[in-house]
């Protein structure tokens, strides 16, 4: 379905916690042909926060309200808690409107999937929010293999670590199936997915899944193996208990290996309140002193390799390959298939995790 071209197009976005305020938010509002027009919470105080952010922004209590008014909008963006990704993206499609979903569209693949075909019954746009697609390192590392300056690759190390030995609380920590709460969801869902990105089908997963902080619920030090149908091994970790940070990428080839330190700089940047622009040549720029460093035969810490300059970061790439796609019919920048697949990984990691066996998947 296209969107009409004369006006801007009309978001309503559910849930103004950590992911709508710090996430979404920021970026439809700075994105060009997208204007934020509704915010559902019932929390006063983000009402005002949102209010102050987004003049003349208004607000639901709840989804329904918009469903009533479905006329008025022409995208839905999800960005509520886990268990109401499914029932509330389902209304909003039955509602006839095109949705956007924050990671991960669901507890199942099978749920992902059922997703999917009512959208494409409906005719509407159905995409997840996968926004590490477009960190700067990850960026850098696409042009890299697509380069060849690794040769082949042959094991893929992906890291998304931190130090948080006391619980925060809330609902992604709770030990509640039906929250989908750990880590292997959260952070799982960013390295699986940019593994499959960059390697293609998973054929075998093998995890190790641990709760490791007092009182804790569900799991905060989890590791992922997938074998890749192309031969490649991934080795992934997700951790709020790493006292000392390994490197977010080791990737290793059979020419040379690329190692990079450090995050993506735009989380920071938008917790910080900074807003990205229009042509803004700085937004998602890394200092040279954290750049990767490309190599073979030495440590990249005791100076082997050489620098490699890191691409910048490109969230607003997400929103406005969205608003694209609503107007032009293009497809969107993240499927729920795709979305889907990383869903087989990660339940396939659960149960690997929970039996002590390896997977194999497509079989």
């Amino acid at each position: 379905m296209t969107r009409r071209a004369s006006s801007p197009l009309r978001v309503g976005l559910v849930g103004y916690g950590l992911a709508g305020s710090v996430f979404h938010a920021p970026l439809i509002a700075s994105t060009a042909g997208l204007v934020l027009d509704s915010v559902v919470t019932s929390s006063e105080e983000r009402r005002e926060q949102a209010r102050a952010a987004y003049p003349g922004v208004r607000f639901a209590a709840a989804p329904e309200e918009l469903w009533s008014r479905a006329d008025e909008l022409d995208l839905i963006v999800i960005a509520s808690p886990n268990k109401t990704h499914v029932p509330v993206a389902t209304a909003a499609l039955e509602a006839g409107l095109p949705v956007v979903v924050d990671k991960p569209i669901a507890g199942t693949a099978a749920e992902a999937r059922a997703l999917g075909a009512l959208a494409r019954e409906r005719g509407l746009l159905l995409s997840v929010f996968q926004n590490r697609r477009w960190d700067n390192d990850f960026r850098t590392l696409r042009r890299l293999i697509d380069g060849g300056e690794l040769g082949d690759v042959l094991r893929f190390e992906s890291r998304f670590e931190r130090w948080r030995p006391q619980l925060k609380g809330g609902w992604r920590e709770s030990g509640a199936p039906e929250e989908f709460g750990g880590l292997l969801y959260d952070l799982g869902s960013h390295v699986v997915d940019q593994a499959l990105v960059l390697f293609g089908p998973a054929v075998r997963v093998y995890a190790e899944s641990d709760v490791r902080r007092p009182g804790a619920q569900t799991d905060d030090d989890t590791f992922i193996a997938v074998t890749h149908a192309n031969g490649v091994r991934s080795h992934l970790y997700v951790s709020a208990t790493a006292a000392q940070l390994g490197p977010r990428f080791r990737v290793l080839g059979s020419s040379a290996g690329y190692v990079k330190y450090g995050l993506d700089p735009q989380e920071t940047a938008l917790r910080e309140g900074v807003r990205p622009g229009p042509g803004d040549t700085c937004w998602g720029v890394e200092p040279e002193q954290l750049w990767g460093r490309l190599g073979s035969g030495e440590s990249p810490l005791t100076g082997g390799g050489h620098p490699v300059e890191t691409l910048p970061g490109d969230y607003p790439a997400y929103y406005a390959a969205i608003a694209d796609a609503l107007r032009d019919g293009t497809p969107p920048p993240v499927t729920a298939e795709e979305a889907a697949a990383a869903l087989d990984v990660l339940e396939a990691a659960r149960r690997s995790a929970r039996e002590g066996i390896a997977v194999e998947l497509g079989s």
